[in-house]
């Protein structure tokens, strides 16, 4: 059935390519696309880039972390007001040596860091 309608087709338009280009067209197409654009300046255009815009990145970079710093600290800072509320006493007297010589071995701090965190809680 499909070879009966493309022979049909076929009687109809023929195998002919309908579209043509007219003789000796890319023969002179070059030149004539070359005429037809316009005529460039011999020196290369050059953008001058200010002061400004190659400090500007690194401008807003820094703020960028100036304010990640402070939502940080801002975190941090409301923790250490809440942990303020449990007085340093009840843990001591909560857990025995042994115990918070075996808490502190797993926070893997060294003795520096262990003086900081316990100069800063009193």
């Amino acid at each position: 059935m499909n070879n009966r309608i493309e022979e049909e087709i076929i009687k109809k338009c023929g195998k002919e390519n309908p579209f043509r280009v007219p003789e000796s067209y890319f023969e002179n197409f070059t030149q004539e696309m070359m005429d037809l654009l316009p005529e460039q300046t011999e020196q290369p255009l050059v953008l001058k880039v200010t002061l400004w815009e190659r400090v500007k990145p690194l401008l807003y970079l820094a703020a960028m972390f100036a304010g990640m710093m402070l939502c940080v600290r801002y975190l941090v800072m409301g923790e250490k007001e809440e942990n303020q509320e449990v007085p340093s006493a009840i843990f001591s007297e909560t857990f025995s040596d042994q115990e918070i010589e075996t808490i502190v071995n797993y926070t893997m701090m060294d003795d520096y860091a262990l003086y900081q965190y316990l100069t800063d809680a009193e």
